[in-house]
């Protein structure tokens, strides 16, 4: 019988994937926020409601863009690319250094976002600018915690988490699996999207985009690769 220590896993090493996605859900609720309230009702995390929008632009009515709807698309399905790039290029290697560098992308262009912001708040390529940022930001999250596949944790989309929680539940005649995540899932969800419209409404679009920021440097220099 060998008595051989075994080597510690690098991968896992740091902060566990649930909390770090957690807390990527509550910075998507702060970043929709900021684009739903904050640039002519346009989503840059959740494409399922942006998709609506688009449709609602086009049928003319009030208060949504064609325009801005469509770049935040286009915006999030090129950072969706890079992020598939980056999994091809660093996948094969540690996937804790891969999940932190796109952390760390995503923790510079959000912060970008929020420069630009600060910096020209009323001029009209600011919207543009910060519709593109985050857009690209949550495509290359998107396709990194989609590689990543922790199960009920995409971090931006929680229609198939709500209906995990009623199907799997006891109520159902399921053995409410993973209850906890899908509900704190949601919870972050909440929390975000409250502290990002009350800091859009009182401080503008800079501050949330700051702590957006700020929020996911932290985990880009803590995050494991491991539940």
């Amino acid at each position: 019988m060998s008595t051989e220590p075994q080597t510690p896993d690098p991968d896992a090493r740091g902060l566990p994937l649930v909390p770090v996605l957690l807390a990527l859900t509550v910075v998507s609720g702060l970043i929709d926020a900021v684009s739903y309230l904050g640039l002519h009702h346009v989503f840059t995390a959740n494409m399922t409601g942006n998709v609506v929008v688009l449709g609602f632009a086009a049928a003319g009515a009030p208060g949504f863009s064609v325009s801005h709807t469509a770049a935040s698309l286009g915006c999030f399905l090129a950072g969706a690319v890079i992020g598939g790039r980056l999994t091809v290029w660093l996948g094969g290697g540690s996937r804790r250094t891969w999940t932190r560098l796109t952390l760390a992308a995503e923790a510079v262009l959000v912060g970008a976002a929020s420069a630009v912001a600060f910096a020209a708040p009323d001029a009209t390529g600011t919207t543009y600018a910060v519709i593109a940022l985050t857009a690209v930001a949550m495509g290359l999250r998107n396709a990194t915690v989609r590689k990543l596949g922790v199960a009920d944790l995409t971090t931006t989309v929680l229609t198939m988490t709500l209906t995990a929680v009623a199907a799997d539940s006891r109520l159902a005649g399921g053995k409410d699996d993973r209850s906890f995540r899908r509900v704190a899932s949601v919870v972050a969800m909440l929390a975000g999207a409250l502290l990002g419209a009350w800091l859009v409404l009182h401080h503008g679009l800079g501050i949330p985009l700051l702590v957006a920021a700020a929020v996911t440097g932290v985990l880009a220099v803590t995050a494991s690769a491991r539940e």
